[in-house]
C-alpha cells in the first residue's frame, strides 16, 4: 500500500504542472506546453488504469465493462475529440478534420503493429514461450475485431464517416459486450495477486476500493478534460515551429502518451506470467477503439457544427483509412489459431517499420505518401487473405463459437484464465 501511495503522489505531481499553466492562462511555448500537458495526460491515464484493472475484478455486467473500457482509453478519445470539434466548428475543409483522423489511424495502428509485438516479445524473454495462447473464449474478441474490420471497408468505400456510422459502430461493440456479459471470469489460476497498483486497492476493504477507484476516476477525467485541448494545439503549435510535419506529428506522439498507460498495464501482466491476460486487454483496447473510437468522430464533429455532419477522408485519407483496416484484418488473420506466435509479432513489428519510415521519408511528398500508404495496404490485405484461406475452417469455428454454438474453436483450452486476469 505504502507503494502504491507513493505512485500516486508521483501521478499527481507530475500533473501539477499543467494543471497550474491552465489556471493561470499561462503558455510557455509549444514544446515545453506539449511536454507538460502531455505528461499530465499520461498521468491521468495511469490514474485511470490502475483504478479500472482493481475495478474489474468485480465488474460481472456487460454495462460496466463498457464503462471501464471507455474510462481506459479515455486521454485517446480526448484528444481526438477535440480535433474532431474543432472540425466541426471550423468546416470540413479544415485541418482539423486531417488531425481527428490522424491521432485516430496512429492509435489503431501503433495498438496492433507495437503494442501486440512487444507483448510476444517481452513473454519469450521472460519465459521462452514462442507464444500466447488463448483460450475458447478468446474467440468473441478475435471475432468481433473481425466484424469491426470489414465494417472499416463500408467506411473506406463511402469515403466519410457519418452519423449512420456511429450507430452501426455502437452496435457492434454493444454486441461484443452482450456476448461477453456471461463469460466466466476466472480467478488467476496461480493465485497471484493483479499486476502493480490494482493489487493493493484490491487489499482493502471492499467500500473503500470503489471510494477509491471512483476518486481516481474522478480526478484523472478532471485533468484529462483539463489538459487535452492545451496539449492538442501545443502539438500543433511545436510541429509548425520546427517544421515537422504536423500530420505524422499528431498521428505517432498524441497516441505514444495517451496509450502508454494501458500499454504498461499489459506489460505488467506478461510480466507477471498472464500473458494471455495482456494481449486480451490489447485486443478489447483496439476493439474500443475501431468501432467507439471511430464512430464518435462524426458525433463530436456534429456537436461542433450545431448540425448533422460527417467526417470526410480526402485520398490520404483513404489510404490512411485503408492501410489501417488491412493491417487490422491481416492482425486478426494470425490470431485464428488462438494464439499469437513470435514470428506474427515480428511481421508486424517489420511491417509497421517499414510503413513509420517511408511516411518519414516521403513526408514532403503527398503523392508518393499516398502511393506508398496504398503500396503496404494491398501487403497486408494479399497476406490476410492467404491466412484466412489457410485456416478456413478455424475460422468458422471460431465464428460458431462466438454465436453461441458449443463446438469447441480452434484453440483446446476451454477456460479462460485470460478473461479473469484483464
Amino acid at each position: 500500500m505504502k507503494r502504491f501511495l507513493v505512485l500516486i503522489a508521483i501521478a499527481a505531481c507530475a500533473a501539477l504542472p499543467a494543471l497550474a499553466l491552465r489556471a493561470a492562462n499561462w503558455r510557455l511555448g509549444p514544446v515545453v506546453d506539449t511536454a507538460i500537458f502531455g505528461v499530465a495526460i499520461l498521468a491521468a491515464g495511469f490514474l485511470l488504469s490502475w483504478g479500472a484493472e482493481a475495478a474489474e475484478r468485480h465488474i460481472a455486467q456487460g454495462l460496466i465493462l463498457a464503462a471501464v473500457a471507455l474510462i481506459t482509453v479515455l486521454p485517446e478519445y480526448a484528444v481526438d475529440m477535440y480535433y474532431a470539434f474543432q472540425a466541426g466548428q471550423a468546416g470540413p475543409e479544415s485541418p482539423y478534420v486531417h488531425y481527428a483522423a490522424a491521432n485516430m489511424t496512429g492509435a489503431n495502428r501503433l495498438l496492433v503493429g507495437v503494442a501486440w509485438p512487444l507483448l510476444a516479445l517481452l513473454h519469450w524473454l521472460k519465459d521462452r514461450h514462442r507464444a500466447i495462447e488463448l483460450t475458447n473464449d478468446n474467440a468473441i474478441e478475435v471475432s468481433f475485431l473481425l466484424l469491426a474490420s470489414l465494417y472499416a471497408f463500408v467506411i473506406l468505400f463511402k469515403g466519410s464517416i457519418t452519423l449512420f456510422d456511429f450507430t452501426m459502430l455502437v452496435a457492434i461493440y454493444g454486441g461484443y459486450v452482450w456476448r461477453v456479459r456471461n463469460v466466466r471470469k476466472s480467478e488467476n489460476p496461480d493465485g497471484e495477486d493483479e499486476p502493480g497498483p490494482a493489487a493493493a486497492l484490491n487489499e482493502l476493504p471492499h467500500r473503500t476500493q470503489w471510494i477509491v477507484m471512483a476518486g481516481l476516476g474522478l480526478a484523472a477525467c478532471g485533468i484529462i478534460l483539463w489538459s487535452a485541448e492545451p496539449f492538442a494545439e501545443a502539438l500543433i503549435e511545436a510541429g509548425r515551429a520546427f517544421g515537422i510535419n504536423e500530420f505524422l506529428l499528431i498521428q505517432w506522439l498524441a497516441p505514444l502518451a495517451s496509450e502508454a498507460p494501458a500499454v504498461s498495464i499489459a506489460v505488467l501482466f506478461v510480466l507477471k506470467g498472464r500473458a494471455a491476460g495482456g494481449l486480451i486487454t490489447m485486443i478489447s483496447d483496439k476493439i474500443n477503439q475501431w468501432t467507439l473510437l471511430v464512430g464518435m468522430l462524426p458525433l463530436a464533429m456534429t456537436v461542433g457544427a450545431r448540425g448533422a455532419t460527417a467526417l470526410p477522408l480526402d485520398a490520404r485519407q483513404i489510404e490512411e483509412f485503408f492501410l489501417t483496416a488491412s493491417q487490422s484484418l491481416f492482425g486478426v488473420a494470425l490470431l485464428m489459431r488462438l494464439r499469437f506466435s513470435l514470428l506474427s509479432a515480428t511481421a508486424l513489428a517489420l511491417l509497421f517499420l517499414i510503413q513509420v519510415s517511408l511516411a518519414y521519408y516521403f513526408r514532403n511528398e503527398e503523392i508518393r505518401t499516398i502511393a506508398t500508404l496504398s503500396g503496404l495496404a494491398w501487403v497486408y490485405l494479399a497476406l490476410a487473405s492467404v491466412l484466412f484461406i489457410w485456416n478456413g475452417r478455424r475460422l468458422l469455428e471460431i465464428i460458431r463459437f462466438t454465436l453461441g454454438s458449443s463446438t469447441a474453436a480452434a484453440n483446446p483450452k476451454t477456460s479462460n484464465p485470460a478473461r479473469g486476469e484483464r
